[in-house]
């Protein structure tokens, strides 16, 4: 399979990758091209931020959740799908940052395991000849990771930029791409847990093409593509199976997908629709019921900001009429939230759908931030008793708790956060009926049980209605 690719690194965050992977993706996609974006790490917002450049979902590719294989096929398997004129692949912190002192799970992990020209971005403020060598070092450091270019960013001037490229062409052999100036201010809107989306998709696009417009002016393009094309092929995507489902065993599936609640990998929700679910988006904000449903899936999002308006929500009491009939329900970080008694924040409690005894407090710094790994100590139709899964966390909210004791968790994390600490062990995943809850976010192809055990429970009557045939 020849599939152009490229992925963006830099030398840390705050390089200015985000910038060009975001920029390159939405100038390549107005062009006409068919661009795929993908992530390394996990992070909700980068992913929408990308899709939208591409118009066209983003993708996953992490080697915390996936071995080299598995990591290769994922990328295969996406690519197959749209045939894509080129994939971007944005790294994330620095090119061999790491978990540990050999760089296990770094964007040059990555690179290598998908054989990808790397483009490193670097913030070249009150630097010159010192560039040259800090290129030079990352080209050698692990030489099986192919340093294509690099784009040289936050420039002062043409005379800064042009020092800036002589130093670099003269003492290696590493083309310069580009020369970004330094801009007046930070184009992409930010919040606390990085990139913001809040904007209508007409001011999205707007610093979108803004981006487009910069790279477009200071880069050449049609370099980036050519490089891209210099990858060499990979073996052929696997065959994929045709899920063997009828129209009429396909439970109706529902999620939320609004302003609050939108973090999602679209591969759990392609899991969810292979293993046979009917997906139904749904909002907190309508005012029109929602429709007939045998399971409910709340991912991620930000309820802090819209705790009055989601408190009012009449889906609330639809949330908990759901849970107490015994449908499934799987929540993960902010819609676990959303289960819980009340929101704390800083000028009082928000009432939420009080399923949960839980009540997390806001604040300014995370609570829980990294990547887990969730050992099934309890019961529930999500995941078997024994068996341990990676997920992440990153939460600003802590829980807080009604007296007397604690209540038993199904998940023990190491490493990880949870919801709280006992004797030294970090509890998650709170079973109340079939409705589970967790901080910990999942990424479907990393956990291949939990998507049919989801659907099966959905198929599963409650005391009052007959079994699905």
């Amino acid at each position: 399979m020849q599939q152009p690719r490229l992925v963006i690194s830099g030398l840390s965050g705050g390089s200015g990758k985000t910038l060009v992977s975001l920029g390159l993706s939405r100038l390549f996609a107005r062009k006409g091209l068919t661009v795929q974006t993908c992530k390394k790490g996990p992070d909700y917002i980068d992913y929408a931020w990308l899709a939208l450049a591409a118009e066209r979902p983003a993708a996953c590719l992490d080697p915390y959740f996936l071995d080299d294989d598995a990591l290769l096929r994922h990328f295969l398997r996406v690519c197959a799908k749209g045939r894509p004129d080129i994939a971007i692949i944005e790294g994330n912190r620095g090119l061999f940052d790491g978990r540990d002192l050999e760089g296990s799970c770094s964007t040059a992990h990555v690179a290598r395991t998908l054989k990808a020209p790397v483009v490193l971005t670097m913030n070249c403020a009150k630097m010159t000849r010192t560039a040259a060598a800090i290129v030079a070092g990352v080209a050698n450091f692990e030489p099986d990771v192919p340093l294509a270019g690099v784009i040289l960013n936050n420039v002062a001037g043409e005379r800064h930029g042009t020092m800036l490229r002589r130093a670099i062409e003269s003492y290696t052999d590493i083309p310069v791409l580009g020369v970004l100036p330094r801009l007046r201010k930070n184009p992409l809107p930010e919040r606390h847990m990085g990139l913001s989306l809040d904007a209508a998709d007409d001011e999205a696009f707007a610093v979108l093409d803004a981006l487009a417009d910069v790279l477009e002016e200071h880069t050449d393009a049609g370099l980036f593509l050519s490089l891209s094309r210099t990858a060499p092929s990979l073996p052929d995507p696997p065959a994929e199976e045709a899920p063997n489902v009828s129209v009429s065993s396909r439970p109706r599936l529902g999620y939320v997908r609004d302003k609050a609640m939108w973090f999602y990998y679209e591969e759990n929700l392609d899991a969810l629709r292979d293993a046979g679910a009917e997906l139904i988006p749904l909002s907190l904000f309508d005012d029109a019921p929602w429709p007939a449903l045998d399971g409910l899936y709340l991912g991620g999002g930000y309820p802090e900001l819209y705790a009055d308006e989601i408190s009012a929500s009449p889906h609330l009491s639809e949330i908990r009429t759901l849970s107490l009939s015994g449908r499934p329900i799987y929540a993960e970080c902010g819609g676990f939230m959303l289960l819980c008694d009340a929101l704390l924040l800083d000028d009082g409690p928000r009432p939420m759908a009080g399923l949960l005894p839980a009540s997390p407090r806001f604040f300014r710094r995370p609570q829980g931030l990294g990547y887990v790994t969730a050992r099934v100590v309890g019961e529930n139709p999500f995941h078997p008793r024994g068996l341990s899964w990676r997920g992440h966390e990153f939460h600003y909210s802590r829980c807080e708790w009604p007296s007397g004791p604690l209540p038993f968790c199904c998940l023990e994390l190491a490493p990880g956060t949870g919801m709280y600490e006992k004797n030294g062990v970090h509890y998650d995943g709170l079973l109340t009926r079939r409705t589970f809850a967790c901080w910990t976010h999942l990424f479907a192809p990393a956990v291949p049980h939990w998507a049919k055990n989801f659907v099966d429970a959905c198929r599963k009557p409650t005391s009052d209605e007959p079994e699905r045939s």
